[in-house]
């Protein structure tokens, strides 16, 4: 591609790019964010190709008509649909379908079918409460989204520059660069009320301004795409599926706050979310958006990608920006902060990837259509990871304040199984539980702050009534302790000790004085801790303290878990009604602790028994069960 020196020859390529694709015959969108190349989609990619190159000639359909375009048929990756429980995803257009759990064995269908003579084909559509969905739009996981953010995700190629500017990509850092001072930039993110979507809900035109303002001239942007959160990815698919958004927030930051050069912070566990942005660097300095001299106007701006470790206290700011220098990534004591000496002791504008994704629209829109959006303290939408037992996991978007209510059930499609709801983990490892009464709770910064929850970077870990909340508390306190950079004292001994006590409990060891000296603990470690992250280990615990007491006081007192998830508690007894004496499972216990006659009732030795389950796994006749 070409360098693009000035306002017109962006204008000019916008246009081309706009008009290459509404010429195509036929555009086949295939899902190639991670979870569905782990699905098979980069096979199913290749032999759409394949099948394309074969039939260079075929008319394309739509309905009864041939398709408007006469270009080509054009297949390509897009970034992650969202709709991850049914991947891989494939989506045709201009028909608008949406083609469901997609094997390779399916494509040859497809392209005769649906692309040659525009039939849908009706096992691959998606199907919910008897009704069949043929339009992507029309799905209810999709329709009680707003996806502005995610907009671009699944709809065009990840791959391609040309893409993006054809939605309107760069038109935001046109408008500054030509339109606008850089402390209009400021003002206008400081009205727009945009807050941080990394979990603090920072706000950040403030942050913008205190970096602006500072009398040290040179400056640093830098990108959180650390995301460390067990079931999070709202960052990562941006990152994979439309990385100039985000890119280009980052250059109208540093346009605002006279910075030129900038870092992208990315766990290396993210390897496609990192070729994608070093595909997506390299073609925005090919085509003269990034690097010196951009559009002509004399401001340059770099950018540089650093992979960290996957230590999760780095998602810390001053740990990020030590990482970024080469140090070990530990937090410091504040002041200063990162905004008067972040990255190499300089003034630092620090943001997440939803933050900054965020932020070209808001450019083009005007603070006031984004305030328009969600409660007037918490405006814009917020992406979620929507993990857990619920019927359709995946990446959703919607308005700040929308009910939890309407995510699990409008969107998620309810409770999978034949479990109810139980609880729901929101804000990672450092947030904290919402159970039934909070179903209507708005999602935003300060209705969750009320509940003693966070938003956190977004993730929502749906829970039923099969989830022992003592074994939930212990996992997180297992993470947390494990990712506990060591640097302070309450941090990393208090988080320790708390995961001892946890340990003692679900092995059935636990007395009534553990969760007073958890809370204890837990007030310890929220007071003292060094940095944010510390601050909130504890809240896990603290909130299924809070809510489910009677659950702690079962395996306490009554050595008994009712989910049955605590291996250590678990009864297995035999039913002597049942049992027809065959012996199977005294021949498949490991530790030879049943006993009996063949053609009697066997029974189970509970002293020996290792809970393993083993017993109950080779029975054929269900006589073996748990204990309550």
């Amino acid at each position: 591609m070409e360098r693009i020196g000035n306002r017109e020859a962006l204008g000019q390529v916008r246009e081309a790019s706009k008009a290459r694709i509404e010429d195509s015959k036929c555009r086949v969108l295939i899902c190639a964010g991670t979870g569905c190349l782990a699905g098979g989609s980069g096979d199913i990619y290749k032999r759409m190709c394949e099948l394309v190159e074969e039939n260079p000639d075929v008319e394309v359909h739509f309905g009864e008509e041939i398709a408007h375009g006469d270009g080509e048929i054009g297949i390509k990756k897009s970034g992650c649909h969202g709709f991850c429980e049914m991947g891989p995803l494939m989506r045709i257009e201009p028909q608008g379908i949406l083609y469901t759990k997609v094997q390779l064995e399916d494509c040859d269908e497809i392209f005769h079918r649906t692309i040659e003579k525009g039939e849908p084909i009706r096992h691959l559509l998606f199907k919910q409460d008897g009704i069949e969905y043929q339009k992507q739009d029309e799905i209810p996981f999709y329709k009680k989204q707003t996806r502005n953010v995610l907009k671009n995700c699944g709809q065009i190629d990840a791959e391609h520059i040309q893409e993006y500017i054809s939605t309107g990509g760069y038109e935001a850092l046109e408008k500054v660069l030509f339109n606008m001072k850089p402390e209009e930039v400021i003002q206008e993110i400081t009205e727009s009320n945009l807050r941080g979507r990394g979990g603090g809900g920072f706000q950040t035109g403030y942050k913008w301004s205190q970096v602006a303002r500072q009398q040290e001239k040179e400056r640093y942007v830098v990108c959180n795409g650390d995301e460390g959160d067990p079931g999070a990815f709202m960052d990562r698919s941006i990152m994979e599926g439309d990385p100039h958004k985000m890119i280009e927030g980052m250059m109208i930051a540093a346009y605002a706050v006279g910075a030129s050069e900038g870092y992208i912070y990315v766990r290396a566990e993210y390897p496609l979310a990192i070729s994608r942005l070093k595909l997506a660097i390299a073609q925005a300095e090919e085509c003269g958006l990034l690097g010196d001299d951009i559009l002509g106007t004399g401001f340059s701006f770099h950018l540089h990608i650093n992979r960290g470790a996957g230590a999760f206290v780095c998602g810390e700011g001053s740990a990020l920006t030590a990482s970024i220098e080469g140090n070990r990534g530990m937090p410091r004591v504040k002041p200063p902060r990162t905004v008067e000496q972040g990255l190499f002791a300089k003034p630092t504008v620090l943001n997440n990837v939803e933050t900054f994704a965020n932020v070209p629209m808001i450019i083009n829109e005007g603070a006031d259509w984004f305030k328009s959006i969600g409660p007037e303290s918490s405006p814009g939408t917020k992406a979620f990871a929507l993990t857990g037992s619920v019927k359709h996991t995946g990446l959703i978007e919607v308005p700040m304040g929308t009910t939890l209510r309407e995510v699990i059930y409008d969107i998620g499609g309810g409770i999978k199984g034949d479990g109810e709801f139980k609880a729901v983990q929101i804000g990672g490892p450092s947030g904290g539980c919402l159970i039934t009464p909070h179903l209507d709770i708005n999602l935003d910064f300060d209705s969750l702050k009320k509940m003693g929850a966070m938003i956190g970077s977004g993730g929502l870990v749906v829970m039923d009534d099969h989830t022992c909340m003592v074994e939930v508390a212990r996992f997180f306190m297992n993470f947390t302790q494990n990712e506990s950079c060591g640097k302070c004292v309450p941090c990393r001994e208090g988080t320790k000790r708390m995961l001892e006590i946890l340990e003692r409990i679900v092995a059935g060891n636990g007395k009534m004085e553990d969760l007073d000296l958890l809370e204890e603990l837990a007030n310890t470690i929220t007071d003292t801790a060094l940095c944010g992250l510390g601050k909130s280990a504890a809240l896990p615990v603290v909130s299924t303290l809070k809510l489910f007491r009677e659950e702690y006081e079962q395996h306490v007192v009554e050595k008994k878990c009712v989910s049955h998830n605590c291996t250590a508690m678990r009864q297995f007894i035999i039913s002597a009604e049942r049992c027809k004496g065959c012996s199977k499972c005294a021949r498949n216990c490991p530790v030879g602790a049943i006993s009996g006659q063949i053609k009697e009732p066997y029974v189970i030795d509970n002293e020996k028994c290792i809970k393993c389950g083993a017993c109950e796994s080779a029975c054929a006749f269900g006589a073996i069960h748990i204990e309550g």
